[in-house]
């Protein structure tokens, strides 16, 4: 079985940085993509990175593409968002999510497991 615990989240000013982390727990976090995704109240879960099991690869929502990084340390089991120039629109519940495999899927509906979500909110 695989857990996901993600941390980093809070309160920052627009303008400002976090850096979100999430932990795998379990075997094989090599053979994982891992993907962060967002969902704001009202709205739908939507993607927001993602990065291949060797690292070599990320995609990004066009939202974040420039601001945000997604990286991995796989010694570590943990993958990482940074998050650089945030804006009020930023502001969601985060979640980092697992697919087993070669792919790196941009849809909820293909990942295998999710964290428990940790809130960021940027003021203005």
């Amino acid at each position: 079985q695989v857990q996901l615990v993600e941390s980093g989240g809070g309160l920052v000013q627009a303008g400002g940085s976090l850096r979100l982390s999430c932990v795998f727990v379990g075997r094989s976090f090599g053979d994982y993509a891992m993907g962060w995704f967002r969902q704001a109240p009202g709205k739908e879960r939507e993607f927001v990175a993602v990065i291949r099991w060797s690292g070599d690869s990320t995609n990004y929502a066009d939202s974040v593409k420039g601001r945000f990084t997604i990286s991995r340390d796989n010694r570590k089991n943990t993958v990482y968002l940074q998050m650089n120039s945030l804006k009020p629109e930023d502001t969601a519940a985060y979640y980092c999510a697992a697919d087993l495999g070669w792919r790196m899927p941009t849809m909820s509906s293909d990942y295998d497991y999710w964290g428990q979500g940790i809130q960021v909110t940027v003021s203005s």
